[in-house]
């Protein structure tokens, strides 16, 4: 509870805010003005509690009308509010929900059609001692909008409580009465029956798991420069689903795009008054809308249609959408963060607050709050939204970011929590695309390999083996030999799978694989935070020069670098995610925390991919991609045994030292710069769609990290008897196989640094 010196300038506060003059009428979102009148109450029908949201719909009689539910469990009034615009101004429209079925405020209201805006303002206690933030001052965006028009500026007004109260200590405890709805976006009422809904002539391409290939992208970044696409659909949806992106990726062989956050998003105070605003999106606050700045048709409901159209063109080209989102936390911050929507509807209800001070939020995102999955309605809004973005918008999965936070019970992450609970029986989730990123930021956050079968999970511990040892810091090769044969250390139990590891070297936050082997510094100068931001193990190495180089010789070793973290990954059990532009040497210039930056730090620069040096490097990952999709032996679906399998003493995986013998535990033990595996195609579990055992060719692939070149021993019979060159990575033109043959039992010279993959012969 408050103190008494506290609370005196609570009643202060509010005094002097009621004396306070009205000023001159602002702007609504920077143009037009404010709302010039409160009009009438409109007739309101007692409408359903379901669904919720904003559904337009025949009513009673035929009558044509939209049915509004709201779920704000301890509120004691509901107005929804709706807005038009007449002579130029802003007409607010007052309609109070007065039926409540289960904590459900609902209306019908006659006449209301698609592409109409509307808001809510909910009554309630003011008394953030006891986690009570209801402010009817504040309008507030439906949780179900499946369209949001406008932009969040977050001036004062956007506050709940005073924001500039000079006592900093209780500014959060001191109600703002302003009213907010001049400044903030509103929903928007969305035809559901229209033409873009039909998903009839849309075919999933529904890739396995096994055979999946990830490639992470911004809507936004990736086509912004795209000089093949028309300038007005740069920056969009429209963009991505037009045939010069597609190009790309149907050329480059991923078979899956994972966006970065399109849920509507609000950008971060502290941005705006620098100058910036939030590049990628992690900060979402309408888990139904898809984020109207990157819609090229428009904001009053038709980013929802380009949306859907943009899916059924990357369907069309046999490429899955993945969406990454964030329903861990949300845009409205922590005690001092503005009110936008959950805050104002039900605080209490949908965040969690720290035990003995409701003031204050428990926060295991690093964001300010966390949403209280273990409440029904919270539960329920979650999967009301994956199921949508599944059955009305055509996504393929999703990249859960912070997972651990959702799985969450009242403190610890639990594998048996509601959240995960009810993923794995639901008809519909349980059958799509399913990522965690396996941690978040609490006490115990960190849960890599934990969770349960249907998920795949970042596996951040595959990205920092790769980093060190081809930057020299790996002490052995242990560690490394797990990663490359899909991590069976993490994933090996409960029926999990090679594929439940998502791979990755480089992800959007971090350097991008350019970035990797050009700065051992982060360099965030633009981001305005004194280089404060940003993580601060990078594992990298700049080949002997911090930044852009004239040196040839530290060009060229870049370049080489490049090629073997591109083959490691693309070589190795599980699947392999990269970030877009890395095929292509794209940077940021030694930025590996761009969140902020919405300019050609972080958009895709198309420019490389025909420039010298960085057009090999997107030609080896396609081929690398193509002879991935072509061998089953690099999409194992079970983990290897290690066991012999015929007469012969031929195993399914094994390991080989440079003098040409199997590796012995005191070979894993000590320093190594260099590491053979063996892949065998004869030893693959399973069998083809009719039945037949799956066969491939066998592989040898030759890890060196040294900079001096090595003599490799290659294995004699059972092994092989021959090997051929499928790749050399000290080759920086690789449009062909090198095609070269050498006998079993002959060392062959690796260069340094660099990766030498062999088919077996065994004629």
């Amino acid at each position: 509870m408050s103190s008494a010196s506290e609370q005196g300038t609570v009643r202060e506060a509010r005094a002097k805010e009621r004396a306070a003059p009205e000023g001159p009428a602002p702007a609504v979102n920077g143009s037009r003005r404010a709302v010039a009148r409160v009009a009438p109450t409109r007739p309101v029908w007692p409408g359903a509690p379901t669904p919720l949201g904003a559904r337009f719909k025949a009513g009673p009689d035929g009558v044509a009308g939209t049915n509004f539910a709201l779920w704000a469990g301890g509120a004691e009034a509901v107005e929804l509010c709706l807005f038009d615009t007449e002579g130029g101004g802003v007409v607010e429209t007052r309609c109070p929900l007065t039926e409540l079925t289960h904590e459900i405020w609902h209306g019908f209201v006659p006449g209301v059609r698609p592409g109409q805006r509307y808001g809510y303002r909910v009554h309630g206690r003011w008394d953030p001692w006891t986690g009570a933030r209801w402010n009817p001052a504040k309008l507030l965006l439906d949780p179900y909008a499946r369209a949001v028009d406008g932009d969040f500026t977050l001036p004062a007004e956007v506050y709940g409580h005073v924001r500039d109260w000079p006592q900093q200590h209780v500014a959060d405890t001191v109600r703002d009465d302003r009213d907010s709805a001049p400044y903030v976006p509103k929903g928007v009422v969305v035809h559901d029956d229209a033409p873009d809904d039909e998903w009839a002539d849309d075919r999933r391409p529904k890739t396995p798991w096994a055979d999946s290939v990830i490639y992470e992208l911004h809507v936004r970044g990736f086509t912004k420069l795209h000089p093949g696409i028309p300038e007005e659909l740069r920056g969009t949806y429209a963009g991505l689903a037009h045939p010069a992106a597609l190009e790309h990726l149907v050329r480059l062989g991923v078979t899956a795009v994972e966006l970065m956050p399109v849920h509507q998003f609000a950008h971060e105070d502290h941005l705006l008054r620098r100058g910036l605003k939030n590049y990628w999106g992690y900060n979402s606050i309408g888990y139904f809308a898809p984020h109207a700045a990157y819609a090229a048709s428009g904001t009053a409901g038709q980013q929802v249609g380009e949306f859907k159209r943009m899916v059924r063109a990357l369907h069309e080209a046999g490429i899955e959408v993945i969406l990454d989102v964030v329903y861990n936390h949300t845009a409205e911050a922590g005690e001092l963060g503005p009110m936008l929507s959950l805050k104002g509807i039900d605080n209490r209800g949908y965040y969690r607050l720290q035990p003995g001070d409701a003031r204050r939020y428990a926060d295991y995102t690093g964001c300010g709050n966390t949403l209280q999955v273990v409440q029904p309605h919270v539960l329920r809004l979650i999967t009301d939204s994956l199921r949508y973005w599944v059955t009305e918008m055509g996504v393929d999965g999703f990249r859960f970011d912070l997972a651990a936070a959702l799985a969450r019970s009242f403190h610890d992450v639990d594998m048996l929590s509601p959240f995960l609970a009810v993923i794995a029986q639901d008809p519909v989730l349980r059958r799509v695309k399913l990522i965690a990123e396996p941690w978040d930021v609490g006490s115990g956050g960190y849960q890599v390999g934990a969770f349960p079968p249907l998920w795949t999970e970042w596996n951040d511990r595959y990205r920092g083996a790769v980093r060190d040892f081809w930057r020299g810091a790996l002490p052995d090769v242990r560690d490394l030999g797990y990663r490359l044969s899909g991590s069976s250390d993490l994933y090996a139990w409960g029926g999990r799978r090679p594929y439940a590891s998502v791979n990755f070297v480089t992800a959007h936050d971090g350097f991008t694989l350019r970035d990797l082997v050009t700065y051992e510094r982060k360099h965030n100068e633009a981001n305005g935070e004194g280089n404060r931001d940003g993580s601060d193990d990078n594992r990298s190495w700049n080949c002997g020069a911090e930044g852009e180089t004239d040196d040839e010789g530290v060009t060229a070793l870049r370049r080489r670098q490049l090629r073997n973290l591109m083959t490691t990954l693309l070589l190795s059990t599980g699947v392999p995610m990269f970030v877009a532009g890395d095929e292509m040497g794209r940077t940021q210039r030694g930025s590996n925390n761009a969140y902020c930056q919405d300019n050609e730090i972080s958009w895709v620069d198309w420019g490389l991919r025909d420039e010298p040096g960085w057009r090999e490097l997107f030609a080896l990952t396609s081929r690398l991609m193509e002879l991935r999709h072509r061998h089953p032996v690099l999409r194992r679906r079970a983990f290897f045994s290690g066991r012999a399998h015929s007469a012969d003493g031929l195993r399914d995986l094994a390991w080989f030292t440079p003098r040409g013998t199997e590796m012995t535990e005191a070979d894993w033990y000590a320093p190594a710069a260099t590491l053979g595996m063996y892949l065998s195609g004869r030893d693959i579990p399973g069998r083809d769609a009719r039945g037949v055992p799956v066969a491939d060719d066998s592989f040898l692939a030759i890890l060196h990290a040294a900079e001096q070149p090595l003599d490799f021993v290659l294995p004699g019979p059972p092994w092989a008897r021959s090997y051929e060159v499928v790749v050399d990575t000290a080759l920086e033109e690789q449009e062909a196989p090198p095609g070269t043959v050498h006998r079993a039992g002959a060392a062959v010279t690796v260069p340094g640094r660099s990766v030498l993959l062999l088919r077996v012969g065994h004629a």
